[in-house]
């Protein structure tokens, strides 16, 4: 019943246990109204299939490191989620990324030798516990509905979450992926607005692909992701527009000062 510590833990999640119905036979979920943990994060992991949904909303790019992961951006600076108010309220119409709609749960292994992943949860979420509201986990000591519906939740996530690694692995090797960089000039200011550290799809190398490569990427289903990608980072600049709206971006620097704001999202 031990959970695992914070700092090994991804977004979101500050603590993580086995659902255990000798354990939990009380307890329950509850569906809440607000999403407090997802209000400052302005960046969050998002997997393929999610991609047509989500570039009408945001922009999609790709963390940097050796193994990148696009990312839904909420906001251009850290703490940032232009979408969602200070207690976890939408603002609004939003796809909601499917990382997001699987907190508290996570699919992990209780240990390092453990066979298996097991259904864990975050119990300091709020949403999972012995309440007097909410849907049971447990009929007996069988898994509830809902519980084998989370499960079944989980088990898609995982799985889409290999085909989206392997579509950025095929970019890797095309050798798509370049550093991202944004300058937004204002009227107002002397100085650009720019944001940096992140990864984007260079637009000329994927338009020189040759004729192979393209039906190669068409037939696998690559291209019209790397379309909806591309399509997205015009949201750059609404994303930048909603926080001057909001009064969340940081204030300019001098022109022989401080660097302009980075997006950091890796």
């Amino acid at each position: 019943m031990a959970t695992q510590p914070a700092e090994n833990l991804p977004l979101f999640y500050k603590n993580l246990m086995p659902l255990q119905s000798g354990v939990h036979a009380n307890y329950r979920l509850r569906t809440p109204d607000k999403a407090p943990f997802f209000a400052q994060a302005h960046a969050v992991p998002l997997t393929i299939d999610e991609f047509v949904n989500a570039q009408r909303f945001y922009p999609i790019v790709f963390s940097v490191g050796d193994n990148p992961v696009p990312l839904a951006l909420m906001g251009l600076n850290e703490g940032v989620n232009v979408f969602l108010d200070d207690s976890g309220e939408l603002r609004g119409e939003l796809y909601v990324p499917a990382y997001v709609r699987r907190y508290p749960w996570l699919l992990a292994r209780t240990s390092p030798d453990a066979p298996e992943l097991s259904l864990c949860f975050d119990p300091d979420s709020g949403v999972v516990g012995e309440y007097e509201d909410g849907e049971p986990l447990f009929d007996g000591d069988k898994p509830s509905i809902a519980t084998n519906n989370v499960v079944k939740f989980c088990e898609d996530f995982e799985m889409s979450a290999q085909r989206t690694g392997a579509f950025v692995k095929e970019l890797q090797d095309l050798g798509l992926l370049m550093d991202g960089e944004v300058s937004i000039q204002l009227d107002s200011e002397e100085q650009p607005y720019v944001y940096r550290g992140f990864l984007m799809v260079n637009e000329e190398k994927f338009k020189a692909l040759t004729d192979e490569q393209l039906r190669k990427i068409s037939d696998n289903g690559i291209l019209p992701l790397v379309i909806a990608h591309l399509f997205s980072l015009s949201m750059i600049r609404d994303i930048f527009g909603r926080q001057m709206q909001q009064g969340k971006v940081p204030p300019q620097a001098a022109p022989n000062g401080a660097a302009n704001p980075a997006l950091q999202v890796n």
